[in-house]
């Protein structure tokens, strides 16, 4: 039985993925102008992890990225993926927990909840990247969210988008659900055989 619900936040719960695609095409143009499709060679990794494989050592070219990262998304929009909130709502009605769980940091959190004062609400515990010692695809993020809600992963059904995302949520030994708004479908079928668009009309199977 599906006690708890654990959401990642870009592709999944905000269709946020085409910006970020948009902001690191000008930072590949910008500073790695050599690596072809930059903007998708960095597809699902963190800050961190494209600083130590691409910039190692840069720290003037980490600082640049890092602040144009924070005033880009100060003012991008945080879209709900489409019937995010009715799904959400409907699977809060029938007690089942929630959890967002993001390797995004507290400062865009505070992006979000200035757009969107109900965010808080949707969620029973929001975790981010201050709360995890290993980034996706390790388990450990979503290992520690259902330790926090009270629950074991293997009762959890976790949604995600990135193939780092698809491949932590798989090893944590949840049930997980695809987004196919950052990946094509076969590609997260590869993971799971479980894919959805978007949440309109989307009825989650509780048993």
């Amino acid at each position: 039985m599906v006690k708890a619900c654990l959401f990642d936040l870009d592709g999944v719960v905000f269709n946020t993925e085409p910006l970020y695609t948009l902001f690191w095409h000008d930072m590949g143009r910008k500073y790695c102008p050599q690596i072809a499709d930059f903007e998708y060679v960095i597809k699902g990794q963190t800050l961190v992890q494209i600083f130590d494989r691409y910039f190692p050592g840069e720290e003037k070219k980490q600082h640049q990225i890092t602040q144009s990262l924070n005033d880009y998304e100060k003012n991008m929009p945080y879209d709900y993926v489409d019937g995010f909130e009715n799904f959400i709502k409907d699977i809060q009605s029938k007690g089942i927990k929630t959890a967002i769980v993001t390797s995004s940091n507290l400062a865009k959190m505070e992006n979000v909840y200035a757009q969107h004062p109900e965010f808080k609400k949707y969620f029973n515990a929001i975790l981010t990247s201050e709360d995890f010692s290993e980034s996706k695809p390790s388990p450990d993020c979503y290992l520690k969210a259902a330790e926090r809600l009270g629950v074991s992963t293997k009762d959890s059904v976790i949604f995600e988008d990135s193939a780092a995302g698809l491949r932590s949520g798989t090893a944590s030994g949840a049930r997980v659900i695809g987004l196919a708004t950052t990946l094509p479908v076969d590609e997260i079928k590869v993971f799971t055989r479980e894919v959805i668009c978007d949440y309109k009309g989307f009825t989650l199977s509780v048993d």
